[in-house]
């Protein structure tokens, strides 16, 4: 290409000759490996308006990145313009409001300490360099969902790019249907978001870090602990919120582990979890502390990047003995190279089923929880062992579930959009026809 052919970009514009791309095209999951035509970082609402209007005048697809943390890798792509927001970082609390203010490119980590620092907690996800955006366009599953509700639904209004250049502004009064669209509906699709505005909880003194552990789990232990989970959820006390895996891992062989929050003392918590310390071999770890300083706990377990297939399916209902010991057979065998496999377990309910499926495009409100299988492995002449892995095993879990969960996406699903939004879908294309016309903003797995 001409140097002139990249006239009109602005902010950081790296090409596949520059010494930064090699870097600056990995996501987070380094099992995706794309090679873009041109990555621009922008620092302004012009340099995304500059990235839109050259994409549609030289016919070349648009890719939204925040924080790179798709897991189907559709924040990149071959031969493709990349609009990376990660460098639109700066954010605000307005204490007399109780507001927080973030431009497109926040990080949880950095949420976490700015509002942390103030007392504040907030529904953010696990890992610290996700993008906020990103999570709360999904929905926005955390360790305070069922107290504090999912992502979206603290969001007071939003700001984005549209198909034209154009500066939209979005919440419950101007452009509110795509204000509904945005809670839930997944990234890439309407517009490049550059500022959200959350409503903020009250602030907490204490919370409790909870941790449970079960080393070398047998299949009955793990069939068990299942059963548990599932009886236990009903009629949880919502201050509460875990996610737990059986695993299979090349380090320490089957086991069992838990991690959340409890919005409340040891001692509570310790009674909430009664049902789980019957099971044998019950390691807990309950720990008071600040929220900020569960989260940075939390956030310092989560490596730099990894190589990794994972999903994640809604549960509405109960399941027998027969199916519970299906699901841990799912990882009695590791696949080739492997060096994690899990079945992981995010606990639903609470506020998070407070708001109707209808009343955000986030349609799964009434799950009890998402059941997700993933495989780990570190060299790359395993991926395709792995993925084939999971693809196997995923046959199993749609099955016995009801529809995908968009931040944990899936690249196999036959019928993406009814597995993602549910009766929502069609509502959803509709505004997408509406602020995304041209198909400016698409990628595999968008709104048709």
């Amino acid at each position: 290409m001409k140097a002139g052919f990249y006239k009109g970009l602005t902010g950081e514009v790296i090409l596949p000759t520059d010494p930064r791309y090699k870097e600056a095209r990995q996501e987070w999951n380094r099992a995706i490996q794309k090679y873009p035509l041109v990555i621009v970082y922008c620092f302004t609402k012009t340099d995304v308006r500059n990235a839109i209007c050259w994409a549609r005048k030289h016919s070349i697809g648009i890719r939204i990145r925040s924080g790179g943390h798709h897991y189907e890798g559709y924040s990149i792509g071959n031969s493709i313009l990349v609009i990376d927001v990660s460098k639109m970082n700066q954010l605000k609390v307005d204490r007399d409001k109780n507001i927080l203010k973030i431009q497109g490119g926040v990080t949880n980590q950095q949420v976490y300490d700015l509002v942390g620092s103030e007392g504040y907690p907030f529904p953010g996800g696990t890992c610290p360099t996700v993008g906020v955006v990103g999570y709360t366009l999904g929905g926005g599953w955390g360790y305070s969902s069922r107290y504090l509700g999912l992502g979206c639904d603290s969001l007071l209004e939003l700001k984005l790019v549209n198909y034209s250049g154009k500066v939209i502004t979005a919440n419950k009064e101007c452009n509110s249907d795509l204000f509904w669209a945005c809670k839930g509906a997944g990234g890439g699709n309407f517009g490049v978001v550059v500022s959200m505005t959350f409503n903020l909880p009250q602030k907490v003194d204490k919370v409790t870090l909870v941790e449970m552990y079960y080393p070398e789990a047998s299949k009955e232990t793990m069939v068990i602990f299942l059963d548990t989970w599932q009886q236990w959820l009903k009629g949880l006390d919502e201050r509460m919120t875990l996610v737990s895996s059986v695993y299979n891992s090349a380090e320490e062989g089957k086991a069992i582990f838990g991690r959340g929050l409890f919005y409340g003392t040891p001692e509570d918590a310790e009674q909430l979890l009664r049902p789980f310390a019957k099971i044998e071999g019950a390691e807990f770890n309950l720990q008071e502390m600040t929220f900020l300083e569960a989260m940075q706990k939390v956030q310092a377990s989560y490596p730099d990047s990894e190589k990794f297939k994972s999903t994640g399916r809604f549960v509405e209902r109960q399941y027998d003995l027969r199916e519970l010991e299906n699901i841990v057979d799912l990882i009695h065998e590791k696949a080739v190279g492997s060096v994690y496999a899990a079945v992981s377990l995010y606990a639903l309910g609470g506020q998070v089923q407070a708001v109707g499926t209808s009343d955000t495009a986030f349609y799964y409100r009434n799950a009890q929880y998402i059941m997700g299988i993933q495989s780990i492995w570190e060299n790359t002449i395993f991926a395709n062992e792995n993925i084939l892995w999971v693809q196997e095993r995923f046959k199993y879990l749609e099955a016995i579930t009801n529809g995908s969960y968009v931040n944990y996406p899936y690249s196999e699903l036959a019928d993406y959009e009814k597995a993602y939004y549910g009766q929502n879908a069609y509502r959803l294309n509709q505004i997408n026809e509406r602020y995304d016309p041209y198909d400016v903003f698409k990628f595999p797995q968008a709104l048709r």
